[in-house]
């Protein structure tokens, strides 16, 4: 018997047509990317955006995270004036006890603000000295404020105003004057009394002299140990609050450890109603494949809003948003690694005489641990992150302080202390998440 093979013949003008097909494509995929870039650019009103965006404003809060501003003010009701760190009462310097930078002379003042800047006030004149541009000088008046510039253009850094004059020639220095005050600030890096606060005795001292203090057998409080009373400072920082951001964090952890293990718990049976292989009923299967649907099918922060209407503020109602959601995806995904395992190692145990109990002991549950395990720390490490998402929105935790402190442009250090310890915390969980996974599938 003969065998034809039917071809169909390769002539120039197919191959041409088959190259500009290519070349269409070619043309009309990127053209197809670029419009719809465009469509969005203009829909998501991104030229509004960046019209109104204030790259200045977050080089100023990108600055005070990293750093703190020392104030000098010349308060004309009071007639004085005072240094004080963020231009805090409780963290005001004792006139005899100035910053170097900061001489006084009765009602007048020098500040030395480095690199050649200095402000000069006399009465209620201020005479800011700037290299390579001159003296501005800014008297406040009963109506306003009256300015005098050096010749020539007015630069950007100067805002001028009849109520206020502000000067910033650089971030780090800054003169304001209002018929009211004036206030120079003076930038400095690092967090201002991070350890310890203003009035702490403990405040200024080095590791080496806190060590030697700890060690020490004379007490600085009578009542306690020189040890806890160096913790009991540090912990109680009204700046800075160590000791109930550390509490907050703790009950992040707890919210997200909480909600994952209801969540695994629930799932687990729960998929064994929705595995084909172990269900035989399709009414039962379809129902809780749909519950499953149902619980994921909500956003976490949707069931947390839900939870916070019924039960109120608290990590009781974040706990359970997480495990609502949680139970869903990992009931579809137990479902599925049970729909999945070899029946060989089930017929095995089941030919031993074992009962249904010891049959998924023992020819089920080893077969989906891995996949078990290994979805409970994903997830445990994903909610740690998104525990602190919920506490935002009223649930408590570390979510909740890290929303107050970004309310005021004033605490921006303490919203780069807390975003760092949500940092650390993930890496911790994500590193112990790890060693858990091979200590409990691998045996390492």
């Amino acid at each position: 018997m003969t065998d034809y093979t039917l071809e169909t013949p390769v002539t120039s003008e197919r191959v041409w047509l088959h190259v500009r097909r290519r070349a269409w494509l070619t043309i009309f995929l990127p053209l197809a990317v670029l419009t719809y870039l465009v469509y969005t650019w203009f829909a998501f009103g991104v030229p509004d955006i960046l019209a109104k965006a204030q790259p200045e404003r977050a080089a100023i809060l990108a600055t005070d995270s990293v750093a703190y501003k020392v104030h000098v003010t010349k308060n004309f009701r009071r007639n004085d004036v005072e240094v004080a760190i963020e231009g805090e009462r409780t963290a005001t310097y004792d006139p005899a006890l100035l910053p170097n930078w900061v001489s006084l002379d009765s009602e007048n003042a020098r500040v030395d603000l480095g690199d050649g800047y200095f402000i000069d006030i006399e009465g209620k004149t201020a005479l800011f000295t700037i290299p390579e541009y001159g003296v501005v000088k800014g008297t406040a008046t009963k109506s306003g404020v009256e300015i005098e510039l050096p010749e020539g253009p007015v630069p950007d850094w100067v805002k001028v105003d009849p109520r206020k004059l502000d000067v910033r020639p650089a971030l780090d220095k800054r003169l304001q004057v209002t018929k009211t005050k004036i206030e120079v600030h003076n930038y400095f890096g690092g967090w201002e009394n991070f350890w310890f606060p203003f009035r702490s005795p403990l405040h200024g001292m080095s590791f080496s002299q806190l060590y030697a203090l700890a060690l020490s057998a004379d007490r600085m409080d009578p009542d306690t140990s020189n040890l806890w009373f160096i913790a009991d400072e540090f912990l109680k920082n009204p700046d800075w609050q160590h000791g109930e951001i550390f509490t907050a964090l703790f009950e992040t952890i707890m919210m997200a450890v909480l909600g994952t293990l209801t969540a695994a718990l629930f799932a687990l049976p729960l998929a064994f109603l929705a595995a084909r292989n172990f269900t035989p009923s399709r009414l039962m299967r379809f129902g809780t494949r749909r519950l499953f649907d149902f619980l994921r099918g909500i956003d976490m922060l949707i069931w947390s809003l839900i939870f916070i209407r019924a039960f109120g503020l608290g990590p009781l109602t974040g706990a359970l948003a997480i495990a609502f959601t949680d139970t869903g995806s990992l009931g579809k995904l137990f479902s599925e690694a049970l729909e999945n395992i070899d029946n060989k190692q089930v017929e095995g145990v089941r030919a031993t005489g074992a009962s249904q109990i010891q049959r998924y002991r023992f020819g089920v549950i080893p077969q989906i641990l891995p996949v078990f395990v290994s979805q409970v720390l994903y997830y445990l490490e994903s909610n740690t992150r998104s525990a602190t998402v919920i506490g935002a929105l009223g649930a408590g935790g570390i979510g909740l302080m890290l929303v107050e402190t970004m309310r005021t442009s004033r605490d921006w250090e303490n919203t780069s202390y807390i975003i760092i310890l949500t940092i650390v915390v993930v890496i911790l969980m994500d590193q112990g998440s790890s060693w858990l996974r091979r200590k409990l599938i691998e045996g390492r």
